[in-house]
């Protein structure tokens, strides 16, 4: 295995197995506030932020809505059901393998609080050198901003480092940043919205 001067993950999805959760939150927002997201467009809006996304659906479904209200309102929702998060076990024994050892950090579309709550549910918020959420830069996945400006963080050169993703957008920013990235796809099956609590 190539050796990296640092490790990047994202955090919904990656290191947690939170997007069912995500996306039941999203549901009530939808039913509450009057529009619509199904399943398979959330899933492919993987590291947009959620007031990007609130935007998004609120100009598409010709609506007028507040957006922080509903961005209040669908994280509200997801911290609810905090307490059913799983962990991605085999990400986190990647990550448990090398802190201490190389720097490592957590780069994400949510906000930093999220990501926080998130890894603190999982007991592993210490493990991270940095954490880059969806305040930290003005452009966002598939742009390259959220991972550089961790290698910035970590002092790290952008090349040196090595991403861990599991969306199409979150594989682009990595490739843009010019870092090699892990699709965890490839060795974990997400769960949907069946599967949640």
């Amino acid at each position: 295995m190539k050796k990296y001067e640092a490790l990047i993950f994202d955090c919904d999805g990656t290191l947690a197995d939170t997007m069912p959760i995500h996306f039941c939150a999203w549901t009530r927002a939808a039913e509450h506030f009057g529009f619509k997201l199904k399943e398979e467009r959330f899933y492919s809006l993987g590291g947009v932020p959620v007031a990007k996304i609130v935007e998004m659906l609120s100009d598409e479904a010709e609506l007028s809505l507040d957006v922080a209200q509903v961005v209040d309102f669908k994280e509200s929702a997801y911290l609810e059901s905090l307490p059913n998060i799983d962990p991605v076990e085999p990400v986190l024994e990647i990550a448990r393998q090398h802190r201490g050892k190389i720097p490592i950090g957590v780069a994400s579309g949510s906000t930093r609080e999220m990501v926080q709550r998130t890894l603190q549910q999982l007991e592993i918020i210490d493990w991270f050198d940095c954490i880059v959420g969806a305040e930290d830069t003005e452009r966002h996945k598939p742009e390259p901003d959220v991972f550089l400006e961790a290698a910035r963080r970590l002092a790290v050169d952008p090349k040196g480092c090595c991403v861990y993703e599991d969306t199409d957008t979150g594989i682009e920013a990595a490739r843009r940043a010019g870092m090699d990235c892990v699709d965890i796809r490839t060795f974990h099956t997400p769960k949907r919205t069946t599967d949640a609590t």
